[in-house]
């Protein structure tokens, strides 16, 4: 009788959840190299870094944001993280420069600001993506890529989601470095869009430099591509052992090689085709089959719910709430996020007053005001951001979430 408690108990625990996102795809090459592209290199090294996990961790379930070259939009490459609640994600990417001189190395990245005056270049240049995908002031609230000023707009995340990302990205430094042989150019911070969004530990990698060209021989050697992934393979097992309070595989099984195809690479002279595709997440069990499973990019509704009023000593007045039609925009200041739902209590609010919060990519926003003026909500704003920095304004219409720059315009109209 224990032993059949003992069996469910262990059947009906959760596997534990890796999403793999190998950067670009499709009509979105990425970095261009003398002859090849960027896409095409994560691509590999991502499925190689899956294979090991497939091979070694049965109790893991792998997901892919994609096997194949087709374009996945990067709000969706989180969402598929968020909707599968994976428990660390995972994104390989190759670095570039304009300059002239040879630069080497990799480096591992977590979200967070750099300090004011340093330039976002990593961060800005894969973040670029969002401008050739559609609708994107919508699904990024007018977030502008190329502007310095766009980047106050980034959202606090959890804590102990940032520590964990930090000790992960320390575990792949190490183990990569060590197993491929390359130069350790450390753990750093940026502002990209693709991890402000998940609700996990994650980190973004760049395995070297396309435009040096030794970096570019060396990253498209399918022997060193295979040794990057046992290195992130490596660093993914040490940060699960610690996480779970579960052993490490003893031995590492070698994953059957890829079946040689003839070079996919296509030189960089000619022009990127674009391919439609839907975005897909394909689960991959370790030791099984399946077919390719296509995640269908689902409309999540913001859900709006208003919080009691937090009992805090010297509050922020927020005398902004007015009485608006639902046809007309409605502004509010957002000024943090979390994968967490608190309540409105929490110490974190620092004494805002009239909290509110949605729903929104698998993460709980939380917002104060609710005007149809804009200079209304630009001066509740200027009272938030002395107690929240990276607060900014937000609109809604008929519930929904909408772009802030569009709302702008048909307040103004309606005067």
């Amino acid at each position: 009788m224990i032993c059949c408690l003992v069996v469910t108990s262990f059947a009906a625990k959760r596997p534990f959840t890796l999403v793999i996102d190998a950067g670009h795809g499709g009509k979105d090459a990425g970095a261009p190299g003398k002859y090849s592209y960027e896409k095409n290199i994560n691509l590999k090294v991502a499925l190689a870094f899956g294979r090991y996990v497939e091979k070694n961790c049965p109790d893991v379930k792998v997901i892919y944001t994609r096997k194949t070259d087709v374009f996945i939009p990067l709000h969706e490459r989180a969402a598929i993280a968020n909707r599968n609640k994976a428990d660390v994600f995972i994104s390989i990417h190759t670095n570039s420069v304009a300059s002239k001189k040879p630069i080497s190395g990799l480096e591992t990245y977590t979200m967070g600001m750099r300090r004011s005056g340093e330039k976002l270049s990593a961060a800005m240049r894969e973040n670029d993506v969002i401008l050739i995908e559609d609708n994107y002031q919508q699904h990024y609230s007018g977030f502008d890529p190329r502007s310095p000023e766009s980047y106050i707009m980034f959202e606090v995340l959890n804590d102990k989601n940032m520590l964990e990302s930090v000790e992960l990205a320390k575990g792949i430094q190490k183990n990569v470095c060590r197993t491929a042989n390359r130069p350790n150019k450390g753990v750093k911070q940026d502002a990209f869009l693709v991890l402000r969004e998940t609700s996990m530990p994650a980190c973004l990698i760049e395995l070297g430099y396309i435009t040096t060209p030794s970096e570019e021989a060396y990253l498209n050697s399918p022997s060193n591509q295979e040794a990057m992934g046992r290195g992130i393979y490596q660093a993914f097992v040490e940060y699960k052992a610690r996480a779970t309070h579960q052993p490490m595989p003893v031995k590492v099984e070698e994953p059957e090689p890829p079946v040689q195809k003839e070079k996919d690479e296509t030189p960089v002279k000619q022009d990127v085709q674009e391919t439609t595709a839907v975005p897909e997440a394909v689960e991959t069990p370790a030791k099984q089959e399946q077919p390719v499973q296509k995640e269908v990019p689902v409309k999540q509704e913001p859900v709006v719910q208003k919080e009691t009023p937090a009992k805090q000593e010297q509050p922020v007045k927020v005398d902004t709430v007015k009485t608006v039609k639902e046809v007309s925009p409605i502004f509010k200041v957002q000024f943090l996020a979390s994968s967490t739902k608190f309540k409105s209590s929490d110490a974190r609010f620092k004494g805002l007053e009239g909290v509110e919060s949605y729903q929104e990519g698998g993460l709980w926003k939380y917002t104060v005001g609710s005007t149809g003026s804009y200079a209304e909500i630009r001066q509740l704003r200027a009272q938030v951001v002395k107690v929240f920095p990276q607060a900014f304004i937000v609109a809604f219409k008929n519930g929904e979430k909408m772009d802030t720059q569009k709302a702008i315009r048909e307040s103004q109209h309606k005067k």
